[in-house]
């Protein structure tokens, strides 16, 4: 089992390389990505301005309406200055990428942007002054203290470049410097940071890191989703059973009729029904709309604050359970039946046993097999299909947030949201294969 463990490990590697390169490469090369996109703003900013500005030119069609050095900071901002190879490489980690580059002449300076601070629901950058001198006839770079927007109660102001002595700049040898002509340089620091260094990279539309926008949201999917998987089972696995010993009655006929119609409904279409039904429309008002929470949450009480989340959570629950219930209901029913069938069963029926003690001590623990299999996906709860459920219930978990990348061209959130999926799914598979192995001592991994 060990062995089959590691050597799955192993395959894991080349196994979500060829997932993720597949999707990057869809994502670079399919039109109407992140950087059509921001043309086609500023065409249309230019049209509406009668031209514009800044890099801005003619909007009669006969000319490019943006100057050649604003096309390539824009394609520096978004990566397309480079190979797809490059791009690629530079996602995993694995190619030396440029944080930080600036042109000057000999003795400039500029203010660096380093990190921002997040108070509230603003953001705060924290900065530090660069200069580029001379010592003993060679190029040197400078940086003085790092300081904020305003004083913060562990790290000061930033003062005014004049404001800084000369005993408060400290050279910095992680810059590279690049001769250009006279006096001129550019500077610049390059890292391999990416995936495999734990940097999923930075949104274009939120303007903050994608794990902190994955990890803000993450728990609002894991409550659906876990309650969703749990309630799933605790009614699948007796109505299942149920079916099976009354198999071929009404109850088993009129059940089936139910199942079937609700795995053949999408969970979205059939939260949109629910809503409809339930949420103030045409018919009751007795449900939310949708939402994880009221407004006022902050300001009820405790039994306020679980009567409105219960309140928020029934409808969608409903949405997530349904494609689970049905089809685990009629593995249920289907895997006890075969076992009822089997040398056995009959064997303990022919010893005298009742039917309950023989379903419930000998076949049902069989019976369960297929469905333990299973265990191993409940890593993967807070994404399966969570997407156009929190779309439709307008839920803000990471279901909805991936969604909106999609729409927005955001890359960096769909792929990191594909690395998180593909790595849940990878384990969540090795995790069914043992789980498997465990439950069914007949299985056995070389």
């Amino acid at each position: 089992m060990f062995t089959y463990i590691i050597r799955r490990f192993l395959l894991m590697i080349p196994t979500f390389i060829g997932i993720t390169l597949i999707f990057f490469v869809i994502l670079q090369i399919v039109p109407g990505g992140p950087l059509e996109q921001e043309i086609m703003k500023i065409k249309h900013a230019a049209m509406l301005n009668e031209g514009g500005n800044s890099g801005i030119g003619s909007t009669d069609g006969r000319e490019s309406l943006i100057s050649e050095d604003a096309m390539l900071e824009m394609k520096k901002f978004y990566g397309m200055d480079k190979p797809i190879y490059v791009r690629y490489l530079l996602w995993l980690g694995l190619w030396p990428r440029t944080i930080s580059e600036k042109e000057l002449v000999v003795g400039d300076n500029y203010r660096q942007n380093l990190a921002f601070r997040k108070i509230g629901y603003n953001n705060f950058e924290l900065q530090n002054w660069v200069k580029v001198g001379k010592q003993d006839g060679e190029v040197k770079v400078y940086e003085s203290l790092v300081g904020g927007d305003f004083q913060f109660e562990d790290i000061p102001a930033l003062p005014q470049f004049s404001d800084i002595k000369d005993n408060e700049w400290e050279i910095n040898n992680n810059w590279e410097i690049e001769k250009l002509n006279n006096d001129s340089v550019r500077i610049f620091k390059t890292e391999f940071s990416g995936v495999f260094t734990g940097n999923l990279g930075n949104s274009y539309e939120y303007k903050e890191s994608v794990m902190s926008l994955i990890f803000s949201r993450v728990h609002i999917s894991l409550y659906f989703g876990i309650i969703g998987f749990l309630l799933s089972y605790f009614i699948s696995i007796p109505l299942g059973v149920i079916k099976a010993v009354k198999n071929g009655s009404v109850f088993d006929m009129g059940s089936s009729i139910i199942v079937f119609v609700g795995y053949s409904v999408p969970g979205f279409a059939f939260g949109a029904i629910l809503l409809m039904l339930f949420g103030g429309g045409s018919f009751w008002d007795v449900f939310p709309l949708g939402g994880f929470r009221s407004e006022n949450f902050a300001d009820l009480s405790f039994w306020g604050q679980v009567i409105d989340q219960v309140h928020h959570t029934i409808l969608p629950i409903c949405a997530y359970a349904i494609g689970s219930f049905a089809s685990m209901t009629i593995l249920m029913k289907n895997s006890l039946l075969e076992n009822l069938g089997k040398d056995y069963t009959r064997t303990a029926y022919a010893k005298g046993l009742s039917e309950r003690r023989v379903i419930f001590v000998h076949v049902l623990k069989n019976s369960l097999i297929p469905l333990a299999t299973g265990i191993g996906g409940l890593i993967g709860l807070f994404l399966s299909g969570s997407y156009l459920i929190e779309k439709t219930f307008n839920i803000d978990g990471i279901g909805l947030l991936g969604y909106q990348a999609l729409l927005n061209r955001d890359y960096p959130v769909s792929l990191g949201f594909l690395v998180i999926g593909s790595l849940v799914m990878l384990i969540g598979n090795l995790i069914s294969d043992c789980t498997y192995a465990l439950v069914d001592p007949r299985i056995r991994f070389k």
